[in-house]
């Protein structure tokens, strides 16, 4: 008798789940009428069970239109329904099945939902939810921005203020990238395990965390350790934003607004170089505690620059998980409560609060991971911790080598060539072209040199400024030089003979060949690496400056600032061109048409050979280059599976950001040299990457996989 209950109350069960996933039917023309293949019983023959047939746990439903109306608690849902039979029925259990069977089962799922969940998104609509979103990924992509041009606008104070070499000063520009390169491929491979919005969470904290702390630090070790960790963690940003935001646009919407979104990238170049100019050249932003402890106005601005990712953080607090990524997990209820948020918030904003969300069973794919489930009694807390690490980092390591199966080979091949090839020249130019125009104001600096020969000064008193100036066969005997500066000042084989320095600050002074008798050189930096080849005889140094002494208003090129914020302004055009007509022409051919026409850019830098030409040409290419990144974002989203998707683009990204290593290195050692290596390795990396592109698959009809 127990037995009889139990089955007729199973089959009541199977025939109301059976009714609820009815409600929603696919759209698209190829699933239309589709039935889940469960195995539910569903002949018509049965007595009908009206009473015991209505569902305990939910509210509103009305049997008229069949439309769920009240609120969401709880809808039985036919996978729960499923292994209540198999307990009651023998059945093959998943382990002992074949995993290439489970696994076609899961692709088979993930179709149904691909084209389900489109519909959905369509439904729900696009407004208030996804601008306030689009605006708080925004941020977390113009904190990336800021990232890139934070180091290059502080090196020249902060090579004074801690006494860079050459070696540190190169060491301390490529950091960043390595710190990029790194977090993409990492926190890109985590946000397709632990989520889109922790893991985003997790890469902003560490960004703002050390940007903030690399701001206080004063030794160059520590500052350098800093800004690899802050970018370790901006680095993990960019795969999730765009994986994240990807997720809640319907496939009509999606290109334009991933592109409009890439925006924000160039707004925190503009922000970086506003607040530089507006704040680097006013030494006295800052203060001192003692000999030994400066905060100079850089550090200012390297601490205003973290305002965006903190600004980003605290907002994302209130933005809900990726809906897309809790159905890959199997979390059906959340999806669904997220998706209704969504709908409810659209249609609030649009006047029309009585629409109601009509999707009552959104189809999960099988889960076929292997999970370890550790009690707390087993082996002790970081025993545990460990395994679940392990087991974590082993899934990502899974979902790389899945992005180089047979299925994905040849596109991510392409991609990562396509990938690369934009950021070499890319960023190679980006560094090329401010190094240029400080060669050429050297060689213009250098061109008014003044030089005076064997001149004789005895008795005098220096307490003016000498700049740009050399000093031949010179003799200077029983002079004073107190309270003044050298910058750009040499002196070769001259003679100084009792002769007093005092409160003396120096720029790019040396002294060569010189013999230096009787003289007192008090609170002075002229260090003993200025004086070269020189004959030091019966000299006295007292109270030596300490550190390296820094000169805002003779020392920062404002041409510099004024160049980045230029340069990032000048791709305006470029996203909003990208933007309109993303959906139009297609990603391939924005793509392709983008490189080739920034290839063509290069080779007017030929005619570059004054600062104004090439600030002018600069634009010009970043200008036309900037397509090409939008697009090159929008179709890596699109051309993997969700549980693929921030992996695939972290590995890109990460691979993006050694070519800006070595572009960085590459073209910048050639600065003076000359300027057909670095525009013929650009160009031709750009023709070649443009014209693969073109074998790419074309994305922008297709749903989210």
């Amino acid at each position: 008798m127990d037995d009889g209950y139990r089955n007729t109350n199973l089959y009541q069960g199977g025939r109301e789940a059976n009714q609820v996933s009815d409600d929603y039917r696919y759209q698209d023309g190829n699933y239309e009428g589709y039935a889940p293949n469960d195995g539910y019983y569903r002949g018509g023959d049965e007595p009908a069970h009206e009473e015991d047939a209505q569902s305990d746990v939910t509210e509103g439903h009305d049997e008229d239109d069949e439309v769920y109306e009240g609120e969401y608690q709880g809808i039985p849902h036919p996978d729960d329904i499923k292994e209540k039979q198999k307990k009651r029925a023998p059945a093959v259990a998943d382990e002992y099945r074949d995993r290439a069977d489970l696994m076609a089962e899961r692709m088979e799922d993930e179709e149904q939902l691909a084209h389900q969940y489109e519909n959905i998104i369509e439904e729900c609509g696009h407004g208030r939810f996804q601008w306030t979103l689009f605006f708080v990924l925004g941020l977390a992509l113009m904190a990336d921005g800021v990232e890139v041009f934070v180091v290059g606008f502080v090196l020249p104070s902060a090579e004074k203020d801690m006494c860079l070499s050459s070696s540190n000063k190169g060491m301390l520009g490529l950091i960043v990238y390595l710190g990029m390169m790194v977090g993409a491929v990492l926190l890109g491979g985590l946000a397709d395990k632990l989520g889109r919005k922790k893991c985003l969470i997790i890469s902003l904290a560490i960004n703002a965390a050390f940007a903030f702390l690399s701001s206080f630090v004063q030794g160059y070790g520590f500052f350098l350790f800093c800004r690899l960790i802050s970018g370790l963690g901006i680095g993990g940003s960019l795969p999730i934003v765009f994986a994240y935001f990807s997720e809640f646009l319907s496939r009509e919407k999606r290109g334009e607004h991933l592109s409009w979104l890439c925006m924000f990238w160039m707004i925190g170049g503009i922000f970086a170089s506003a607040m530089a100019w507006s704040i680097i050249p006013h030494y006295g932003w800052g203060f001192s505690m003692g000999t030994k402890y400066h905060f100079h106005s850089w550090r200012v601005f390297v601490l205003v620059c973290s305002l965006p990712c903190i600004a980003s953080l605290v907002a994302l607090k209130f933005m809900p998980e990726s809906p897309r990524f809790l159905l890959e997990i199997g979390k059906h209820d959340e999806a669904w409560m997220i998706l209704k948020q969504v709908h409810d918030t659209n249609m609030r904003a649009k006047g029309e609060p009585e629409r109601v969300f009509t999707v009552s069973y959104i189809k999960t794919p099988k889960q076929v991971d292997e999970f370890i489930e550790i009690q707390s009694s087993t082996g002790t807390w970081y025993q545990r911790w460990l395994v679940r690490i392990t087991t974590t980092f082993k899934q990502v390591w899974d979902n790389v080598l899945y992005c180089l199966t047979a299925q994905y080979r040849m596109n991510t091949l392409m991609l990562a060539v396509v990938w690369f090839t934009m950021a070499l020249s890319y960023y190679g130019l980006i560094v090329w072209f401010p190094d240029m125009i400080r060669y050429l104001q050297e060689e213009a600096y250098e061109s008014r040199v003044k030089i005076f020969d064997e001149e004789e000064v005895s008795h005098f008193t220096f307490n003016f400024t000498l700049e740009n100036q050399i000093h031949r066969n010179g003799e200077y005997r029983n002079d004073k030089f107190i309270g003044m500066k050298f910058k750009e000042v040499r002196f070769e084989h001259s003679l100084f003979e009792e002769c007093y320095f005092e409160d003396v600050t120096s720029s790019e002074t040396f002294f060569e060949n010189c013999t230096i008798i009787s003289t007192v050189f008090h609170n002075t930096d002229l260090y003993e690496h200025k004086f070269i080849n020189c004959r030091l005889i019966n000299n006295t140094f007292l109270e030596q400056k300490e550190g390296c002494q820094l000169d805002f208003e003779e020392d920062n090129d404002f041409l510099i600032y004024l160049v980045s914020f230029l340069g990032s302004l000048s791709v305006l055009p470029g996203n909003i061109i990208s933007a309109l007509l993303m959906d139009k022409i297609g990603r391939i051919k924005m793509i392709g048409g983008s490189m080739l026409i920034s290839a063509v850019c290069c080779f007017f830098l030929f005619f570059g050979n004054s600062e104004s030409a090439m600030i002018g040409w600069q634009c010009l290419f970043c200008g036309a280059s900037i397509a090409a990144w939008n697009a090159l974002d929008v179709i890596t989203v699109e051309l993997y599976p969700t549980d693929k998707r921030a992996t695939a683009f972290g590995i890109l990204n990460g691979l993006c950001k050694f070519g800006a290593i070595l572009g960085n290195s590459i073209f910048a050692s050639f600065v003076g040299i000359t300027k057909v290596v670095p525009i013929l390795l650009a160009s031709s990396a750009l023709v070649g990457g443009g014209l693969l592109a073109l074998r790419l698959p074309e994305t922008r009809e297709q749903v989210l996989m």
